[in-house]
C-alpha cells in the first residue's frame, strides 16, 4: 500500500504534509490518517471544491483562476505552496482536476488532473491524463499523488 509507504518515509525523515484537493474529495486526506501514528506527519487537510474556496482559503488569485483556469498546473502550485505555509508543514500536496462525468472541454476533457508537491523551496507537478468512471478518476488522481509524493521524497 503505497500510504504505508510514504508515511514510513514521512515518519523516518521527520517531515509533516499538509494537503489540498479539489476533484479528489478527501481521499488523499483519508488514505494518510488511515495508517496509525499519522498524527505525526499529517498536519491537515483542506477540500477546496469551489473557486471561491480555492480562492479564500488557498489564496489563489482571481486572476490565475480566470487566466488559467481552477484545473490548471498554476492552480494546484498554488494550493500545495500556500497549504504548506497555511499549516506550517514541511511539505504542501494538492490535486486538482475534472472527475467527471461533465465539466471537460477540448481543452481539458473529463480526467484531466494536475497534482502539485511542494517540498522545502521546490515545487513538483504532474498533469494526467485518466479514464473511466468519476469514482475511479478520483481513485486514480488519490493513487497519482502518493506516487508523485514518494518520487519527491525518495
Amino acid at each position: 500500500m503505497i500510504e504505508k509507504t510514504v508515511s514510513s518515509i514521512l515518519c523516518k525523515k521527520h517531515l509533516t504534509i499538509a494537503v489540498a484537493e479539489s476533484c479528489t474529495g478527501g481521499l488523499i486526506a483519508s488514505r494518510l490518517t488511515d495508517i496509525p501514528g499519522s498524527s505525526h506527519y499529517f498536519v491537515a487537510g483542506i477540500v477546496a471544491y469551489a473557486n471561491e474556496a480555492k480562492i479564500g482559503c488557498l489564496g489563489i488569485k482571481k486572476e490565475t483562476i480566470k487566466k488559467f483556469g481552477a484545473v490548471s498546473l498554476q492552480a494546484a502550485m498554488v494550493m500545495a505552496q500556500n497549504v504548506r505555509h497555511l499549516f506550517g508543514a514541511n511539505i504542501g500536496l494538492a490535486v486538482t482536476g475534472i472527475a467527471g462525468p461533465d465539466g471537460g472541454s477540448p481543452a481539458k476533457p473529463v480526467g484531466t488532473v494536475f497534482i502539485s508537491v511542494c517540498l522545502g523551496h521546490r515545487t513538483y507537478f504532474k498533469k494526467y491524463f485518466f479514464r473511466g468512471s468519476r469514482i475511479q478518476i478520483k481513485k486514480l488522481a488519490k493513487n497519482a499523488a502518493l506516487e508523485l509524493l514518494k518520487e519527491c521524497l525518495t
